[in-house]
C-alpha cells in the first residue's frame, strides 16, 4: 500500500523545511502531498486518504482545527494521523486539539528529528 503523508501550512517556506525534514522517507516510497489552507487540505483527506496529516492550525479558509474536527468527528478517519502545528503552545490550545480529535500536538519552531521520528512511527518504519 502507497504511504502518503500531506502536509498543510499556508506559509510555503514551512511546507518546504516539512517536505525536506521528511525527504529521506521518499527512498522508502512515501508520497507527499501539500496543502497551503484548511479547504484544499480536507478536500485531498477525503480523496488521496493520507495516512499522516502535519496540519497548521492558524490558516486561512478553514484552520488546522475545523479540519481535524471535520476528518475526525464527521468523516470518522481515525485512520488518518493527525499532527497539530501551531504556534501557540498554551494549554488551552493543547486541550482544543485533543477535544476536535488531534492524534499529537506540536509547538513551532519543531525539531526536525521528532518530526522525522512521528513519522516514521506513524507508517512503520522504524
Amino acid at each position: 500500500m502507497e504511504q502518503k503523508i500531506l502536509i498543510v501550512d499556508d506559509e510555503r517556506h514551512i511546507r518546504m523545511l516539512i517536505e525536506q525534514t521528511l525527504e529521506e522517507l521518499e527512498d522508502e516510497g512515501v508520497e507527499f502531498l501539500t496543502a497551503e489552507n484548511g479547504e484544499i487540505a480536507f478536500q485531498i483527506i477525503q480523496k488521496e486518504n493520507p495516512q499522516l496529516v502535519f496540519l497548521d492550525v492558524m490558516m486561512p479558509k478553514m484552520n488546522g482545527m475545523e479540519v481535524c474536527r471535520k476528518v475526525k468527528k464527521e468523516l470518522l478517519l481515525d485512520e488518518v494521523y493527525i499532527v497539530l502545528l501551531t504556534a501557540k503552545g498554551q494549554e488551552i490550545d493543547r486541550q482544543k486539539g485533543q477535544e476536535v480529535g488531534a492524534d499529537i500536538y506540536m509547538t513551532k519552531p519543531f525539531d526536525p528529528e521528532a518530526i522525522l521520528s512521528k513519522a516514521k512511527e506513524v507508517l512503520g518504519l522504524q
